[in-house]
């Protein structure tokens, strides 16, 4: 017999006599052969009345007294009054006065209570799945970016494909050789359509994606591998495995034009902050450095803003935030496990979460006040936060290995995750944006409608 059938009779009979009282239940609350009692609602009820109604009321019909017709009309009048003609003593529903309204309701300048926000729906599985064959598993490498033309990159090995969103086409647009290879960052520029790619061999190239043409090569600035990357319009900024931060002009020749030394190790991460003011970069030496761009020397090497110590393992993930210009999230890594939050003007470290596993990638929700986050060992799962409370909204499942890199669509609604077991998922996490809401109108005055007296 097929061992996803069950035989229904025997697991009927099974059931009802698992769940007796769950069935008695419903019985009785579907039958209307139960409903035979009425419980009297107390606090409705004019004990007063009722004692009278009981003792003295019932003397008056028990001994009739003979009386005028005056006197009858009266006693009739005051029982009308004081609502002596009640037939009922218990009362069993207590309905409450309607409300007076002293103004009319479309003349009230008080607020109406808001309707409660219904909570979004997250799905708790990818929407879609891809094979990232030969990706590499390496924690201090940025092997993916979705740019603002909706065209995710993605580098495999010596290869960078180009997936469209629009419309599901995949594209190669170069391999280099094993001499310069494999790819360890790539990163789009603000237009989305050019595209830079660090090399293994310390060298970064600029492509043009609409054309599949090589712009340039920049060359000079780094003895070791280009692991991260980050765009500020015309400046790339560079990290290497030798610790140095560079910015490269790339509309000059000497592309060179400002070096921040401050990192004793690998750069692993990088990211300008929205305004180009502020840039963010963590190191496998534990550290996260904020560079100010008003201090920046084309003369000599520029000095950090903030030195921060706080996290106890690499500092890979970075994440600015997008409603509040000077907050700045940072997740450690194996030995760490935390994400904190600095205020990047004071240096001052605002909070800090300890998650459990490694942290290896960060996103703000552009459109809620939520932080996304991507893990390793154990469960290699995505999590959603709320800010600032940091309560966990949800847990991603599906990748069997450490989540290494993360990336958000222009809409900012859909999220890609790339792992080290060489898949590439696409979450639908921070759900749709509400559709622009119209400008609410303007409360009028009270008495509007009537003349001014002045």
């Amino acid at each position: 017999m097929d061992a996803g059938s069950v035989n229904s009779s025997s697991s009927t009979s099974k059931t009802q006599s698992r769940c007796p009282l769950q069935e008695q239940f419903l019985q009785r609350k579907t039958s209307r052969e139960n409903l035979d009692r009425f419980i009297p609602n107390r606090s409705a009820m004019d004990f007063d009345y009722a004692h009278y109604m009981l003792t003295e009321g019932r003397k008056g019909k028990e001994n009739p007294v003979s009386s005028s017709p005056s006197r009858e009309a009266y006693r009739k009048h005051l029982a009308e009054t004081f609502n002596m003609n009640r037939g009922r003593i218990l009362a069993f529903k207590n309905k409450p006065p309607a409300p007076v309204e002293i103004f009319p309701r479309e003349f009230s300048s008080v607020s109406q209570d808001k309707p409660v926000k219904s909570r979004r729906h997250i799905p708790q599985s990818s929407e879609r799945t891809l094979d990232a064959p030969d990706l590499v598993d390496d924690y201090y490498l940025n092997l993916l970016d979705w740019g603002s033309c909706n065209v995710l990159a993605i580098a495999l090995a010596n290869t960078v494909y180009l997936w469209d969103a629009t419309d599901g086409s995949t594209s190669e647009l170069v391999t280099v050789d094993d001499e310069s290879g494999p790819v360890t960052s790539v990163s789009w520029a603000p237009d989305g359509r050019h595209i830079a790619i660090g090399l293994n061999n310390s060298e970064v190239q600029l492509w043009d994606s609409a054309s599949d043409r090589q712009l340039r090569t920049l060359k000079g600035g780094h003895r070791l591998r280009v692991g991260s990357l980050a765009w500020n319009n015309h400046i790339l900024t560079t990290g290497g495995m030798d610790g140095r931060i560079i910015n490269n002009d790339v509309r000059v020749r000497s592309h060179i034009v400002e070096t921040y030394r401050g990192h004793e190790q690998e750069v692993c991460g990088l990211k300008w902050s929205a305004s180009g003011q502020q840039l963010a970069s963590g190191g496998n030496d534990n550290l996260l450095h904020i560079w100010d761009r008003s201090m920046a020397s084309s003369n000599s090497v520029t000095q950090w803003l903030h030195r921060l110590e706080d996290h106890t393992s690499a500092v890979k993930a970075l994440a600015w935030c997008p409603f509040q210009s000077n907050l700045l999230a940072s997740g450690g890594g194996g030995g760490d496990r935390s994400i904190k939050f600095w205020n990047t003007h004071t240096g001052a470290c605002l909070n800090s979460v300890d998650t459990g596993s490694q942290v290896c990638a960060l996103l703000w929700n552009k459109n809620e006040r939520e932080l996304l986050s991507s893990h390793g060992f154990t469960q290699n799962q995505l999590t959603l936060w709320k800010y600032p409370s940091m309560v966990k909204m949800a847990e991603l499942t599906g990748h069997t290995s450490r989540v290494l890199y993360l990336a958000q669509s222009p809409d900012g609604c859909t999220v890609a995750s790339a792992a080290g077991d060489e898949t590439l998922r696409f979450w639908n996490v921070f759900g749709v944006p509400e559709a622009a809401k119209p400008a609410p109108k303007a409360n009028p005055e009270p008495f509007a409608h009537l003349n001014r007296i002045r």
